[in-house]
């Protein structure tokens, strides 16, 4: 770090919505949801509002079908695997972040910057060149497009990776302001390239998009090294905590696949649609699942909100309290934070059922005016239900990050991962109307497991907390054998003395 004044630059979300929140009016109220929605959805509303003017003022509903179906599909492609390609390493690093942060050695981040941005950059790039042969050769995509396509892919995969240091230094409105600004320069760039360079109008779409992710990338890049100066050079270090957190890993991924694995499995049936012979999605299918995320996108919002500013408390004074409190100060700090914890919970389903109902009322009523009506319709009511349960279960699995419970994340992420594969695999065989009940059961069976280990985290807390250490540092190798010492073995003689004094002591001297 540059010095303890930069320190302040990194002041959280919740610190903004306390101010907003402290006047308790609705007024005040409806101005922190709308501060809060817009840092944290912001980028995503940008990137969909961008390809919609692009298409609005290029005139991309005049280009033919295919070539409108294959930059739809290299777009969905392009965010779909960017974000699993990354979802291995962002929970692992963000650990390291954290602790890092704790122990304020600020000049180690840098050298995880760098490592994690090897480490992931090399694995998206490997990951998405087969396919990109594949579209070429067999698809026979103009190598010119494949090639921008996968630069974009690369371009975004970089994007979410910088997110993440940014995201720990809690600037979400720099975030913001980047995704906006990088939005705009693509749809001035797509207009440019189209009408004075005469650009065919899907390639000069991709090219403005994946130029516009580039610029976000750099200036987060920028960003990031303007806050971190200092380089300790440990570039080790972080490997080992792939190996000791392993359970984020695979809690990251399986949650990220489980989010897709349903489209996939729709992207095998009859509603499948094959474009270039590479590209494969199911239309109908996956607009009633970006309507669903949608509806329930506000929960997310509500959760930072809320955690940031109420839970996040109780979990500090109940920290306090352990290092230097009496025993009965920690328990009443115990029950007051896991009673918090219910209510958080509860309050989300209550503001989030409210607002869902709303969304999906708006939906049902508006969505056929502009041309979405008919499956699309028929099978986004089960899967807003699957949704809205999707989110409930995300914000049990950050609490049993809380306490450490990494076994019990792995275990709920992959019961929901796997769960939502093989429900959807038989949902699939139902009527459009039911479609969405893989994604339901998987959800309903995440929320459950997290549900029972963060009960069995709060009956068993003391053990968690105070027993979970060892005196001796564990290691590798032959067990030591158990004995203490030797007792030496009196003589006969001795033995005669010693029998000697006990009668005298019992019988006195005869």
């Amino acid at each position: 770090m540059t010095g303890p004044g930069e320190t302040y630059k990194m002041a959280g979300i919740g610190v903004k919505l306390n101010k907003i929140f402290s006047k308790n009016t609705m007024v005040t109220n409806i101005v922190g949801f709308g501060y809060s929605s817009i840092m944290t959805i912001a980028p995503m509303c940008m990137v969909i509002g961008a390809i919609m003017a692009m298409q609005n003022l290029l005139g991309f509903s005049k280009l033919g079908y295919a070539r409108r179906e294959l930059f739809a599909c290299t777009v969905l492609y392009i965010f779909i695997f960017g974000l699993l390609s990354c979802a291995p390493f962002n929970a692992v690093l963000s650990r390291y972040l954290s602790d890092i942060i704790y122990n304020e050695t600020y000049e180690d981040i840098l050298p995880c910057f760098y490592t994690g941005m090897l480490i992931n950059m090399t694995f998206s790039a490997l990951f998405g060149v087969p396919f990109c042969i594949h579209e070429y050769l067999v698809g026979e995509v103009w190598i010119f497009y494949v090639f921008t396509g996968y630069c974009g892919y690369v371009c975004l995969a970089l994007v979410f990776y910088c997110m993440l240091y940014l995201s720990i230094c809690k600037d979400y409105g720099k975030i913001s302001f980047y995704f906006i600004l990088g939005m705009v320069i693509s749809v001035v760039l797509s207009l440019i390239l189209v009408y004075f360079f005469r650009v065919e109008v899907s390639f000069a779409m991709l090219i403005s998009l994946t130029a516009g992710f580039f610029l976000i990338a750099c200036m987060e890049m920028a960003l990031v090294k303007s806050y971190f100066r200092q380089n300790s050079r440990k570039y080790g270090t972080v490997l080992g905590y792939f190996k000791r957190y392993w359970q984020l890993v695979g809690t990251n991924f399986f949650y990220t696949l489980g989010l897709y694995v349903h489209n996939f499995v729709f992207w095998t049936t009859d509603m499948r649609m094959v474009v270039v012979k590479s590209f494969v999605c199911a239309q109908p299918y996956d607009m009633a699942t970006c309507l669903a995320m949608f509806t329930n996108l506000s929960a997310s919002v509500i959760f930072i909100s809320r955690v940031e500013m109420h839970f996040h408390e109780r979990y500090k004074r109940y920290s306090e309290a352990v290092i230097g409190g009496r025993g009965n100060d920690i328990e009443n700090a115990k029950n007051r934070m896991f009673y918090q914890l219910a209510e958080e919970l509860m309050s989300l389903v209550r503001i989030q059922f409210i607002v869902s109902v709303i969304l999906f009322l708006v939906c049902i009523i508006l969505l056929p005016q502009f041309g979405f009506g008919g499956l699309v319709l028929q099978i986004y009511p089960c899967l807003a239900g699957g949704y809205f349960i999707l989110f409930v279960m995300y914000a049990a699995i950050i609490f049993l990050y809380y306490y450490n419970d990494l076994a019990g994340s792995l275990l709920t992420s992959l019961s929901f991962c796997v769960v939502t594969l093989v429900g959807s695999i038989f949902s699939s065989r139902l009527t459009p109307a039911w479609y969405g009940m893989g994604l339901v059961a998987g959800a309903l069976m995440g929320w459950t497991v997290a549900y029972y280990r963060i009960r069995r985290m709060e009956e068993n807390l003391d053990i968690h907390i105070f027993c979970s250490g060892s005196i001796v540092d564990k290691g590798f190798g032959k067990r030591p054998s158990s004995k203490v010492y030797d007792r030496p073995m009196p003589t006969a003689r001795k033995r005669r003395k010693r029998f000697r004094r006990r009668r005298r002591a019992l019988f006195g001297r005869r």
